[in-house]
């Protein structure tokens, strides 16, 4: 590989980890996934407990909902198959029981899509176009929209591999979850890296049952962390919309 290629290669990486950056202005240092519920119980309360929490909610909603989703969005547009892309938002929305996980999805996705659009909506080319139409889709209620959807799209028009894209949604999910949990338990940012490094081997695991996953386990989930994302909206004094 020439320095021309490797400069290359390493600009293509920096722009994906930009989006994968849990400082993204996209909203989701808004939402806890119904993770605050579990401080309020007291079962969330400290390194351990909550790298226990990480853990599972990984190992369930993670792997059967936006990480299966990033995975077969990515399927579908290799495959042209738009249509497929537009079942799946409703699919994996409808699954979700708590309004407040369906509407911190669409916000998170909106604001992602605004954000794609303005660093690379110069760009004339049928992914860029796709997600122009998926922000009209939203905005028609045509669709409900997810930013796994967004991200899968995002990671197509940088032409990288399915796999890579699952595992760095995983890796956004973690520092975003992580940063949440610092402002929240609180945790200490160094005891937050070191949760993070914990976690990769999880994350690169996981990813590798989401390639083996069959379609339909789309928005499986567990009863645990989504009655606590239900119980969630009824909490009065909340540092997190979900």
């Amino acid at each position: 590989m020439n320095n021309e290629k490797i400069y290359e290669h390493i600009k293509k990486m920096l722009e994906v980890f930009q989006i994968c950056d849990s400082t993204f202005p996209i909203g989701t240092f808004n939402h806890s996934y119904g993770m605050e519920t579990y401080l309020r119980e007291n079962k969330v309360t400290d390194n351990q407990s909550f790298e226990k929490w990480m853990r599972t909610f990984l190992n369930t909603q993670f792997k059967w909902g936006e990480g299966l989703l990033v995975r077969i969005t990515m399927e579908a547009l290799d495959k042209h198959e738009v249509d497929k892309i537009w079942e799946y938002d409703q699919q994996i929305t409808r699954s979700a029981a708590a309004i407040e996980t369906r509407k911190g999805a669409r916000l998170i996705a909106e604001q992602m899509i605004i954000l794609i659009l303005r660093i690379y909506g110069d760009q004339d080319t049928p992914a860029i176009k796709l997600i122009r139409e998926y922000q009209q889709r939203i905005k028609n209620d045509q669709a409900f929209g997810n930013p796994a959807i967004v991200f899968a799209m995002f990671m197509n028009y940088m032409q990288m591999d399915v796999i890579e894209s699952v595992c760095y949604y995983g890796y956004s999910i973690v520092t975003t979850m992580i940063q949440n949990a610092v402002r929240a338990i609180p945790l200490g940012q160094k005891a937050g890296q070191q949760i993070m490094h914990n976690l990769f081997d999880d994350v690169l695991k996981i990813c590798q049952e989401i390639m083996q996953m069959d379609a339909s386990l789309l928005g499986a989930n567990v009863p645990g962390i989504e009655l606590a994302q239900i119980n969630h909206e009824t909490t009065v004094f909340r540092l997190f919309m979900s």
